[in-house]
């Protein structure tokens, strides 16, 4: 073993419970069980609480991946940091040839929450940030299943690689998207994810494409008093947009989402405002229809401005795809995720989980569901994600781990507080377990693979060609600035 920060030690052994666990014992795994589990979960728990702590933003998450970089680079993968112009971003390989299977990790937090490991609302005054999406538990989950996948490559000789993508920025920065427009997952195979959440489920699900932008209004400012006939306020030129986008809802189809928040609005009311700004998000089931509605949107900020005699400017902050479901591998995510099984509390988890429960407004479940896989069946996302650029340039397949009590809502304070808990960890160990079995199973069986791409090929339809909605903006590394 080997100390690298803070206590945190790095175990080889673990990685071989982790196949052995999920698989069952084997001829080529002869370990004590119940030893190497203790000395796993406590080397992961402690990497994805530092993470935790150190709750970095988008592509400002530097410590985490340095740290996730050395875990993976003490195991034997070799590094390529600063992958796609993002200085956070990497790419971890082990093995050689084909099948090349990806395992993706994200690693950045949400501004403006923050959240004591607390059943009971505590934020915390010297902390601006939290892990509200659990993805110190996504980042180091991902990062022991690929541990574990290599070993089994060594132990067997077997060709192929494993490669784990650290990808920054997930939360309205897109990193994936630059990732996929370098052409990184141009010779993949497969490439596998999950997502911390309050139930355990691999069936195939999709999600909204979006497209966000920031737009700003220049005008002139003067006293609002004395001489208001010489302004010209660039928060009319903001607040004409809302107004007419917010007409726009009627017209527009039911799958859409469109929403947006004033981040600039002017300091004293009595000065005319010569700077305003508008966050914006464009949602929709299909990347066509969004930009369709963004050409309308953009339509309203056009004529917000010369309705206010104001100046606009606009930039495309990310855009994603939606996620392109792949049932030959949900199938064989869900079968493993059954064999695994979900999480059992020990009484004093089950103490704060109760705790936490009263807290919940209208819970779409209750506690005791995190031992339960759900039914296999299509489920239609509302949320947005960047690994649906991913999904349609590469067969790709993920799964939900209950890591957060059941009926907890993602980017919400308790989610920060069950994910800094063994609760959160013993999901994340659920959902390792699950991903090395998958990635075994696919670097052993190309007729999965195989039959994985002909499905990509079917819902690509006719003469698909991959075109990102960001454009060609550089990666926009201060959004969280």
């Amino acid at each position: 073993m080997t100390k690298i920060k803070s206590g945190i030690m790095v175990f080889s052994a673990a990685s071989f419970f982790i196949w052995g666990i999920a698989r069952g014992a084997s001829d080529e795994v002869h370990l004590d069980s119940a030893q190497v589990l203790e000395s796993a979960e406590e080397n992961y728990e402690s990497i994805a609480l530092e993470i935790y702590r150190l709750a970095e933003l988008g592509y400002l998450e530097f410590e985490s991946s340095r740290l996730l970089q050395e875990t993976l680079s003490l195991e034997g993968f070799e590094i390529e940091a600063g992958v796609a112009g993002i200085p956070t971003a990497f790419v971890a390989s082990y093995g050689s040839g084909r099948p090349v299977v990806a395992i993706l990790g994200e690693f950045d937090a949400l501004p403006g929450i923050s959240q004591a490991v607390s059943p009971v609302r505590n934020p915390l005054a010297e902390q601006a940030a939290g892990h509200a999406c659990g993805h110190h538990l996504f980042g180091v989950g991902s990062a022991a299943a690929a541990i574990a996948t290599k070993e089994w490559l060594s132990s067997t000789a077997m060709p192929g690689t494993i490669r784990y993508y650290g990808t920054p920025a997930e939360e309205g920065g897109s990193g994936k998207v630059y990732m996929v427009r370098e052409g990184l997952f141009d010779d993949v195979d497969v490439v596998l994810h999950w997502h911390p959440s309050d139930e355990n489920d691999a069936s195939p699900q999709t999600s909204l494409a979006n497209r966000s932008a920031k737009f700003r209004f220049y005008g002139l400012s003067s006293h609002a008093s004395s001489a208001p006939q010489v302004g010209r306020s660039a928060l009319d030129g903001v607040e004409a947009m809302n107004y007419m986008v917010n007409l726009m809802r009627e017209h527009i189809p039911s799958t859409a989402r469109i929403h947006y928040v004033i981040t600039a609005g002017g300091n004293a009311p009595n000065v005319v405002p010569d700077y305003s700004e508008a966050f914006y998000y464009v949602r929709d089931s299909n990347a066509a229809q969004v930009e369709s509605l963004w050409i309308r949107v953009l339509a309203a900020a056009q004529g917000a401005a010369g309705g206010t005699e104001t100046r606009l400017e606009y930039e495309v902050i990310h855009g994603n795809h939606s996620v392109l479901p792949n049932t030959t591998l949900s199938r064989v995510m869900d079968s493993n995720l059954r064999k695994v099984g979900g999480v059992t509390y020990n009484p004093a988890e089950q103490r704060f989980a109760e705790q936490l429960y009263l807290s919940f407004i209208e819970p779409g479940a209750t506690v005791g569901e995190q031992s339960q896989v759900q039914d296999f069946e299509l489920q239609h996302g509302l949320g947005s994600t960047d690994v649906g650029d991913i999904s349609w340039v590469v067969p790709t397949v993920g799964l939900r781990v209950a890591t957060w009590v059941p009926g907890t809502v993602g980017h919400s304070w308790q989610a920060i507080a069950a994910g800094g808990t063994s609760i959160g960890t013993k999901g994340m160990m659920v959902a390792a377990r699950t991903l090395a079995t998958t990635a075994i199973d696919l670097l052993s069986n190309s007729v999965l693979i195989e039959d994985a791409r002909e499905e990509l090929i079917q819902r690509q339809g006719v003469d698909f060609q991959y075109r990102s909605l960001l454009g060609e903006r550089p990666p926009p590394l201060d959004f969280r600035l």
